[in-house]
């Protein structure tokens, strides 16, 4: 005998139905069971009818029978039109191609779009959004919550998060290319040498550029000291071809020491005549910059080569990597400078939206607004999520999902049905028999 295989998984739900979990399948049994009871005392009420009724015609009881028949008779009519009512919503009674029934399955579509109709008029209004978000009070909630050092290390952590992963999804290369393009269509769009001009007459009129100067005669100073053979070789190497070497010697030796002396006395001098002219030149030079058009535009050309270069290109590409490597360090640190100040800042920002009236005045309208913007904005495509959600359900399964959820309740309106319709009988008949004897 062959043994059986595995048994194969479940297949998936169709496209459109419910999945049945256990839950829903307890709630089904809790409905037959509240059919049972109401179908068993619609048969208990019919018993009794037929046994008032004997006892009445045939075995010649008492006007008591009467009542007891009537209160019958009319227990079984309101459960009969319970029942039918019940049943009506969820599929057709008795499978008869009755008018108006089986409602949930054949209006569903409807139910979808009449339902989606009012969630958006009774709960996506602007006016109860902004209501219902000015009751709330969250300014002041978010403040307290934020002030609180756990909830601002929290926010902390999920915003370098955030960080990290928005630098990660990004690729090195399209990143660079848009900063570089950037860059350099900023930097060519905007004219330089005005700037440069005023911020040259600022740093001469400061004397910020004295140590510049210092630095460049110190540097002359010891280069000449250092390479004086050097300089010599060169007076020497230009003077013409007939003077006498001892002649050339001696005037390469003598613009040496010249050479030399002027440098040392321009570093060791601070009025220096010569450091009187480069204040002079500097000063015309930053004039220049902002208002002689011939040198805005060499400035503006030599900016232009300047970018244009691949060298310059290449270091602008690179800042984005420096920038990024520089940011998720810090991200991921908890101890960085870059977390600590935020931090700092949520849990200043938490204490003072916490009392500031004004300023919770100011976030809570800014929330107001930007909601009740995205609400009176996408209202139809919010709603149509749901009539285009319950346009895609299944209609027997929708039927047998909202039966399971709701049968219970309605089987005891079968119940109420019998026990009204006997004691309205029993009412009847009684009004009847007083004004008929």
């Amino acid at each position: 005998m062959r043994e059986p295989g595995p048994a194969a998984p479940p297949a998936p739900p169709a496209r459109g139905a419910f999945v049945f979990n256990e839950a829903d399948e307890e709630r089904r049994r809790a409905v037959r069971r509240m059919k049972t009871t109401a179908t068993g005392l619609l048969m208990v009420v019919a018993v009794v009818y037929v046994l008032a009724k004997c006892a009445q015609q045939a075995w010649g009881a008492g006007g008591w029978a009467g009542y007891v028949a009537a209160a019958a008779e009319a227990g079984m009519v309101g459960a009969l039109a319970d029942w039918f009512a019940v049943t009506a919503l969820f599929r057709r009674p008795l499978g008869l191609p009755i008018p108006h029934t089986a409602i949930i399955p054949t209006k569903k579509d409807q139910l979808g779009v009449s339902l989606g109709e009012f969630v958006g008029e009774n709960f996506l209004s602007a006016d109860v959004v902004r209501a219902r978000l000015h009751a709330l009070g969250i300014g002041g909630r978010l403040g307290a919550w934020l002030a609180e050092p756990e909830h601002a290390d929290r926010v902390t952590a999920e915003l370098s998060a955030a960080l990290r992963g928005a630098l990660t999804v990004l690729r090195d290369s399209d990143v660079q290319a848009v900063v570089g393009e950037a860059i350099t269509r900023r930097a060519e769009a905007a004219e330089i040498a005005p700037g440069l001009g005023k911020t040259l007459e600022r740093v001469v009129a400061d004397g910020g550029h004295h140590r510049a100067v210092d630095l460049i005669c110190a540097k002359a100073h010891d280069w000449l000291v250092t390479h004086g053979d050097s300089v010599m070789d060169a007076v020497q190497g230009g003077a013409p071809g007939w003077t006498p070497r001892f002649v050339d010697r001696k005037i390469g030796d003598r613009v040496y020491k010249e050479l030399l002396r002027f440098v040392t006395e321009m570093r060791d001098m601070p009025g220096h005549p010569a450091r009187g002219a480069v204040d002079r030149f500097l000063t015309d030079f930053a004039a220049d910059l902002q208002s002689d058009t011939e040198t805005r535009a060499r400035v503006e050309r030599l900016k232009s080569e300047v970018l244009a270069r691949g060298e310059v290109q290449d270091v602008i590409a690179s800042a984005w990597t420096a920038v990024r490597s520089m940011i998720i360090s810090a991200a991921e640190d908890e101890r960085s400078e870059l977390r600590l100040r935020v931090r700092s800042t949520l849990m200043s920002l938490g204490a003072r939206l916490a009392t500031d009236g004004r300023l919770q005045a100011k976030v809570e309208g800014w929330i107001e607004g930007a909601l009740v913007y995205v609400v009176t904005t996408y209202r139809t495509e919010i709603t149509s999520l749901i009539t285009d959600t319950v346009a895609a359900w299944d209609a027997e399964h929708t039927s047998r999902k909202i039966e399971a959820h709701i049968g219970r309740d309605l089987q005891f309106i079968r119940i109420n049905g019998t026990v009204v319709g006997a004691l309205a009988g029993l009412l009847i008949y009684t009004v009847s028999r007083a004004l008929g004897g």
